[in-house]
């Protein structure tokens, strides 16, 4: 009896010491000595072959800022995907003379040829919103939509201006048949990462970009969408599945934070068995081993044509009570200049940005207008209900006005029902 004891006890270790371990395929290259006791959790290393990292940068252009993309571009190089996708507007672009564009592209090209691994381009309303910009573009990368396969991974990369200038955002027909055709042609990939630059799912009338069409084909499979084009960070969700809205990447915003979900960033994406995980890395966030931020030289647009500002804040009440999350907006009584706006804070308190963070407005006459949304966006990208009168977020209605004036500007908004 003792002698079965003894057997059972010795098959007990070994069997504790193999679960321990695990098979030695699931950690391939690993020598680490296995005892009774182990200074470790477990051996599976999160190093399984099927799975993968890339890198996915947002709108550089549309008033970009100097030294972003730049700084980007290094700090790809430091974190190592193993590509980067792009979800367009690498130019400024518009209506301008051919060498003027040239110029653009041989400038963006050279901080892409910088990156040690390769850049998927993905057109944008700035790279082919007009014949102009889209004939240079066919020029020098050929197709506006196409795929790829990795690691059994479909990525579909579609044009949302087609045809070039279709405003809110738009798919042409030539472009849904093929897109269908893309995915009946790979139904068995595990996963599909859209990527494309305007949110066209998130218009008035939907119905008329083609992207119904297109998400009809996607109903079937697990996929996960990526855009940018508004330049602040959004989440949807659509058929079950993650749709975001990216912010920056050097493009114009006021950077206000994640409150705003104005910043900017990379998103790191690792594509697991069951889809992808994510991670948005701040961009001021990424350091190199000196702590030091990368030293680069990339001029962003001239400034020089903007208003002075001037400081304002205020506060914003209704029946008394603060209205926080409320969103304000001042627009200029003549409709020339730009507006200020802000999100009202837990106290009531808010401040006005105009081009930057917490800058103020310029000297006007402006109207005003006021809503409280509870949420200011549900999942679908609808907006929530209002918690105002509807008359506050009309301006013909709203009654309210506000004065700028050099100096210290402060605002009172007594609101009732």
């Amino acid at each position: 009896m003792k002698r079965l004891l003894l057997c059972l006890c010795a098959a007990g270790l070994l069997a504790s010491a193999v679960a321990f371990s695990g098979p030695k395929s699931s950690s391939p290259g690993l020598d680490f000595k296995v005892e009774d006791r182990n200074p470790v959790t477990h051996l599976r290393l999160n190093n399984d072959p099927a799975e993968f990292q890339f890198a996915i940068v947002s709108d550089r252009t549309g008033g970009h800022r100097p030294n972003v993309f730049a700084q980007a571009v290094e700090k790809l190089n430091l974190l190592q995907p193993e590509f980067v996708l792009s979800v367009g507007d690498l130019i400024e672009g518009g209506k301008k003379k051919p060498e003027q564009l040239a110029a653009e592209w041989k400038e963006f090209d050279g901080l892409a040829k910088r990156l040690r691994m390769p850049f998927f381009y993905v057109p944008g309303n700035h790279d082919v919103g007009n014949a102009d910009t889209a004939k240079l573009w066919d020029e020098k990368l050929g197709r506006r939509h196409y795929y790829f396969v990795y690691r059994n991974v479909l990525f579909l990369v579609l044009n949302t201006d087609d045809p070039p200038g279709s405003g809110q955002g738009h798919l042409g027909k030539e472009q849904i048949a093929w897109a269908e055709k893309v995915l009946a042609d790979n139904r068995d990939v595990r996963w599909t990462i859209v990527a494309l630059h305007k949110p066209v799912w998130n218009v008035s009338n939907v119905e008329k970009t083609g992207w119904l069409d297109v998400e009809k084909a996607l109903a079937d499979r697990p996929y996960t969408v990526f855009c940018g084009h508004v330049h602040r960070y959004h989440k949807f969700v659509r058929q079950g599945r993650n749709y975001y809205q990216l912010a920056t990447t050097g493009g114009g915003s006021k950077m206000r934070g994640v409150h705003y979900g104005e910043f900017d960033h990379l998103v790191w994406v690792t594509m697991k068995k069951d889809g992808p995980v994510l991670a948005n890395l701040l961009l001021d966030g990424i350091l190199a081993e000196d702590l030091k931020q990368p030293v680069v030289k990339e001029p962003g647009v001239s400034t020089a044509g903007r208003k002075p500002t001037h400081p304002a804040r205020g506060k914003v009440l209704f029946e008394g009570m603060p209205t926080p999350g409320a969103y304000v907006v001042l627009s200029p009584v003549e409709g020339k200049g730009v507006r200020a706006d802000s999100l009202v804070e837990a106290d009531g308190s808010f401040t006005l940005s105009t081009y930057t963070a917490n800058d103020g407005a310029a000297e006007g006459e402006y109207t005003v207008t006021i809503v409280w949304r509870k949420p200011m966006l549900d999942a679908e990208g609808k907006p929530g209900p209002n918690l105002l009168p509807a008359r506050y977020a009309d301006a013909k209605t709203s009654g309210l006005k506000a004065t700028i004036k050099a100096g210290k500007n402060e605002l009172s908004f007594e609101l009732r029902k």
